[in-house]
């Protein structure tokens, strides 16, 4: 069994190596520090020009945050598109941007599951966090994968990386999503601080969690570089 697994990994990283553009840590590290400038930029914009902020008007800098960061991430991954013989950078682009609502549909079900208020007073803040979830966890998968289910299921339920863009999807989503499982443990607490209203800590905690997942993921991947690089010497 555990031969057969392997041989099964062999043959996915020989198809993904062939259908997906190589990633150099270069590469990886600018896509990140676009990304993660981008999500400060929107911040500074909701603050400077807007005045308004996660605190204060949650739902209003929300949408900020994600209509900036969400062309941000899909004009990027979409770059490193499966096989892009077949798939132009425009398709992958529009590929982004509709998963984008179904992400986010996804995103909201699995937060009110897990007890997150319902109610039109919450309607605002619950459907611009879940926009800017599926910004940081759906949206790279769709833009580079598209709707391959074996490539969905590897990378979010069994969690098996394998080429660079792989652990630049996958860890910076789970640290998203384990961000945000963390941001709500202070809520329920009576502290009666502003901050602890839906969706405002759950919003820092998944920020958080998905900084602290591309830095771990451009360190796996300047680790790999080399590794490599010692193996060929």
């Amino acid at each position: 069994m555990e031969r057969k697994k392997k041989n099964k990994l062999v043959k996915a990283s020989t198809v993904t190596k062939s259908t997906v553009h190589a990633v150099s840590p270069l590469q990886a590290f600018v896509l990140h520090l676009i990304c993660g400038l981008g999500l400060a930029s929107a911040f500074w914009v909701a603050h400077n020009v807007y005045s308004v902020n996660l605190i204060g008007s949650p739902a209003q800098t929300l949408r900020l945050i994600w209509v900036g960061e969400a062309p941000i991430v899909i004009l990027l991954y979409s770059v490193f598109r499966q096989n892009p013989s077949q798939c132009s950078y425009v398709k992958a682009v529009a590929r982004g941007f509709l998963a984008l609502p179904f992400g986010a549909i996804a995103n909201a079900l699995g937060a009110i599951v897990l007890g997150a208020p319902v109610g039109i007073k919450y309607f605002p803040g619950t459907l611009n966090w879940s926009l800017l979830m599926s910004a940081l966890t759906f949206v790279p998968a769709a833009s580079v994968f598209g709707s391959s289910w074996t490539e969905w299921r590897r990378i979010f339920a069994q969690t098996k990386p394998i080429e660079y863009i792989d652990y630049m999807i996958c860890l910076p989503a789970h640290g998203a999503v384990i961000g945000s499982w963390f941001g709500a443990w202070p809520m329920p607490l009576d502290w009666e601080r502003p901050w602890q209203e839906w969706p405002v800590s759950v919003t820092y905690g998944s920020i958080a969690g998905y900084l602290v997942g591309m830095v771990a993921s451009f360190g796996i991947l300047l680790f790999h570089g080399v590794r490599q690089r010692v193996k060929g010497d």
